[in-house]
Parts: structure tokens; C-alpha cells; sequence
């Protein structure tokens, strides 16, 4: 989109009108006379094109697929297909690729997944390369901002005259599940004393007006509950990467996520109808109500990033009060404990690791919380080794970064992270168990882990400083590097 805007600046006021009498996205066109006009002033001129541009900053699900379709990566299933057990195994199949179901059997709305499998899909929807990311996030976390308010937002284009959430395609994902589970929601919370929380809580569905959600203990939506005992909320759902992302990050208290999201692209907010909170304009899908924290369901078991079920807790149910969505919605849909659930889990701890080990004095190249650890419990570092310790100073805020770590990876600048090859070589000839392994014992962890202890989630965590010493004695630590050739000039055809 930045290369559009570029080219809209670019361009004159006669090429607008004579090539495109209609120009615009998502909902609103922008009609022009075909013939330009020569009374047209500048500053009319320059109205139009910063209306248009204005328009174009804002992307929304249906104009991403769109992309994706344009550019040959999106499979699009036309056949029937049920929301129940069939479209997660499409979706399973084909990961990561992106899928769109126009046919859903039970439900006349579309359903889209796999969108943000990988860190190249999320980099290629902001326009940047992978070793961007991590910057980015940082800086839109450090420079936050405040969206833009609308009235007429085209998540409530429809307002349903009466809740029933079987109306939506709410996705049986596999026959470990009891019921049909939200799985891509992002939950708008507020507290009178911190403001609004953005945050993601799935729900299963238990009948057409209610859900039963999983609130982590300790994180800022569970201390609302506790502090106000009920607590109005808006699950969104069809939203794209800056408010995912933005919902992931591990902010203080009081932080207002959205305001992250609109410094990673503009975003658009508006009031929600029937409770007190401001929402992402653009999303697919609005399900507003109440938690409650004195009334409990069983909730479970849900297959989380650890690829295993979670199990069965008494959780706080959400009344649905009102259902609003865009006139031709799209369902997002988030496979659990699959590719695109760890990305958008783990993915956006990895500024916090970074910044905690730049704390530490520490020259910080690149994070990576792993897939293969389940993108929450492995941490993978790259630094640039100056002290003899920075691989133990690095093991150290790489934990406190990410408290949910189990194991922590410390690499030198010329291991490639994202080689499973080059890591695990790195690791035979450049680790000695004896000085460069810190063993963390009974240590907090992640209450996803199934190793960690039930009630106590307490386990042990272990530090791998897979660093080369700054002075080699005997063989080299290095690796022999071949001549890299054009191989045209020595193969035919």
C-alpha cells in the first residue's frame, strides 16, 4: 500500500481522471467525471488526491485476500464444505497457504485462514523484509499513537435484530474439542482505573447466545474480572496484522494496544453499540456483551501451541448482547496449535526478548522464538560477541524477556536462526555442556507447557550459550566458506 500511495502522489490530476473514473478500497469509491475540469484549483487538486490516499492507508480483510488472489497465493474452495472438522482439514492440508471457503454449508458467510502463517506472510502484508519486524514492532510500541475515529464504520454496516451465534461459522476444529471454538478473536476490555485492553481469548460456544472464555490468570483481563467482577467486552473478529500483532504484545498495564496497532499502519476506531469501547472500525465481525466472573462453565479441552489439549477449567461465561459485521462478511478463522496460531503468539514476545537483552548491555542482532518449541517455550538469539559473558547476559534477558521460555539458544552473527542445519552445528562444535549451560531450577513457566508442574507451573529452564570464545586456541571455530560460482557459465541448457 506505501507503493500506492507513492504512485497516487506521483501522478497528475488528469491521469486520475482519464484512468480511473472510480478509485478506491474497501467500502467507499471515490466517482470522478471522466473529462478533468480546468477550473480545478490546486488546492481542490490537492484535496482529492489526499482524499484518496487517505482512503488507500486503511486495509481490511476482504482487500487482502483480494491481494492474495491477484497474486497467485490464495486457494479459494468453491465446493461445499462444513464448518465442522472439514475446513480445519482443508486448512491443515494446505498450510501455510492462505484458503478462502465461499461455500460453507451451514452458514452463508465466507471463511479465510492460514493468512499470517509465516514471518515472510506478515512481513510481505506490511511491505518489509523479515529482519524488519522486530524494529518495527519496537518502534510502533515506543511511538504509539491514537487511531482514527469514525461513526460510520462497516464493521455495524449489519446489526443483527437478534443474537444467535449459530448463525456465524463458528469452527469444530477436531473431535478433541466439545463444541464449536472462537479462535481468532481479539477482545476489547476496559477497566475504569487502566483504560481499555486489547488481548486474544478464545470461546467455545455454548448455546446461540452465550460463549465460555479461557482467561489466563494474571494477565490485565483477568484483573479486571477479579477487581470489577463483571466486565462488558467486544470480541473482533476479521482483523488484519497491526491489530493481531498489536493484541499479542506483552505491554504494561494500562497501555492501550490499539494505540500500538495504528503505529504499525492506520487504523480506524469507532464506539461499539451496545457497550462502552472504542473497536477496530475495520474488522469482519463484532460480538458484543458481559463476563462474568462468579459464573463458570466448563470451558475445554482446546488443542493449544504446544500442539496438545489443554485441559478442562471451570471458566467465566460471555453473554452475547449484540452481533454486528460487515454486509458481506468474512469469518476468520485460526487453526489451533497449528502454524499461524504460534506466529501470532510468539512472534510479537520477541521486541520484549530483544529489548531485555539490549538492557543487558548486550549487542543484539536478531529473536527468534521457534516454531519447533511450540513459537513459545524455545528462544533463539543472535549476537554480536564483544565480552566474554554476553552470551550468559544475553541467556539471562532473553528469560526475563519472556518468562514462558523454557530454553534459551545463544548464537554468534554468523549462524543463520532460522536454519534448523546451521543451528544445530553451531551447537555441536561450539557448546560445552561443563561452562557454557545455565540451569534456572524451579522456576516459574508456562501454564501450556504439559512438563511443567499442574498446579505450581514451576520447571526448569536451561541457558545454551552456543557462542565461539573471543580468543581460539588450537582449531578454528569457523567455518570454510566454498567460492560461490555462475553456474551458467559452466551448465548447458
Amino acid at each position: 500500500m506505501h507503493r500506492i500511495r507513492t504512485i497516487l502522489y506521483g501522478i497528475s490530476i488528469e491521469q486520475i481522471f482519464v484512468a480511473s473514473p472510480q478509485i478506491g478500497t474497501g467500502r467507499r469509491r471515490h466517482p470522478f467525471p471522466v473529462q478533468p475540469t480546468e477550473t480545478l484549483t490546486k488546492n481542490i487538486i490537492s484535496v482529492i488526491r489526499n482524499q484518496i490516499c487517505n482512503e488507500m492507508l486503511f486495509m481490511i480483510l476482504a482487500d487482502y485476500v483480494k491481494i492474495l488472489e491477484n497474486r497467485e497465493k490464495l486457494t479459494t474452495v468453491r465446493k461445499s464444505i462444513s464448518k465442522n472438522f472439514e475446513i480445519a482439514g482443508v486448512l491443515k492440508a494446505l498450510e501455510p497457504k492462505p484458503v478462502f471457503f465461499t461455500n460453507v454449508r451451514e452458514n452463508d458467510v465466507r471463511v479465510v485462514g492460514n493468512l499470517f502463517c509465516t514471518k515472510e506472510q506478515i512481513a510481505d502484508y506490511f511491505e518489509i523484509e523479515t529482519s524488519d519486524i522486530i524494529p518495527a514492532l519496537m518502534k510502533a510500541i515506543g511511538n504509539r499513537s491514537i487511531p482514527q475515529m469514525v461513526d460510520d464504520a462497516a464493521c455495524q454496516e449489519v446489526v443483527e435484530k437478534e443474537v444467535d451465534l449459530n448463525k456465524i461459522p463458528i469452527l469444530t476444529h477436531n473431535k478433541v474439542e466439545c463444541g464449536p471454538y472462537i479462535s481468532a478473536g481479539v477482545v476489547v476490555s476496559s477497566d475504569p482505573e487502566y483504560g481499555q485492553n486489547l488481548d486474544f481469548h478464545r470461546a467455545m460456544q455454548i448455546d446461540k447466545n452465550r460463549l465460555v472464555t479461557r482467561v489466563v490468570r494474571n494477565h490485565d483481563f483477568h484483573r479486571f474480572l477479579e477487581r470489577n467482577g463483571e466486565v462488558d467486552v467486544a470480541f473482533c473478529i476479521g482483523n488484519t496484522p497491526e491489530v493481531l500483532i498489536a493484541a499479542a504484545t506483552t505491554v504494561e498495564i494500562g497501555i492501550d494496544e490499539l494505540e500500538i496497532a495504528n503505529a504499525l499502519r492506520p487504523i480506524r476506531v469507532t464506539k461499539a453499540k451496545s457497550v462502552d469501547l472504542l473497536i477496530p472500525a475495520d474488522c469482519e465481525y463484532v460480538l458484543e456483551g458481559r463476563v462474568f466472573w462468579d459464573e463458570k462453565h466448563e470451558e475445554g479441552p482446546f488443542v493449544d501451541i504446544t500442539e496438545t489439549a489443554d485441559m478442562i477449567r471451570a471458566e467465566p461465561v460471555f453473554e452475547v448482547k449484540k452481533i454486528t459485521h460487515r454486509a458481506n462478511a468474512i469469518w476468520q478463522a485460526l487453526l489451533p496449535g497449528c502454524l499461524e496460531h504460534k506466529i501470532l503468539m510468539g512472534m510479537p514476545r520477541e521486541p520484549t526478548v530483544f529489548m531485555k537483552i539490549a538492557e543487558k548491555g548486550v549487542d543484539v542482532v536478531d529473536v527468534h522464538i521457534t516454531p519447533g518449541g511450540t513459537s513459545w517455550l524455545h528462544i533463539a538469539v543472535k549476537i554480536r560477541k564483544k565480552r566474554s559473558d554476553d552470551g550468559l547476559r544475553a541467556i539471562e534477558g532473553a528469560f526475563e524477556g519472556h518468562r514462558s521460555g523454557k530454553h534459551v539458544w545463544v548464537y554468534d552473527e554468523d549462524i543463520d536462526i532460522y536454519d534448523e542445519l546451521q543451528r544445530e552445528w553451531a551447537m555441536a562444535t561450539r557448546f560445552q555442556g561443563d561452562k557454557n549451560m545455565v540451569i534456572k531450577e524451579r522456576e516459574t513457566g508456562s501454564s501450556l507447557d504439559p512438563g511443567a508442574e499442574t498446579a505450581t507451573r514451576l520447571t526448569t529452564k536451561i541457558g545454551f550459550d552456543v557462542t565461539k570464545p573471543l580468543v581460539t586456541q588450537g582449531k578454528s571455530y569457523d567455518r570454510v566458506d566454498f567460492p560461490e560460482v555462475e553456474l551458467s557459465q559452466f551448465l548447458e541448457g
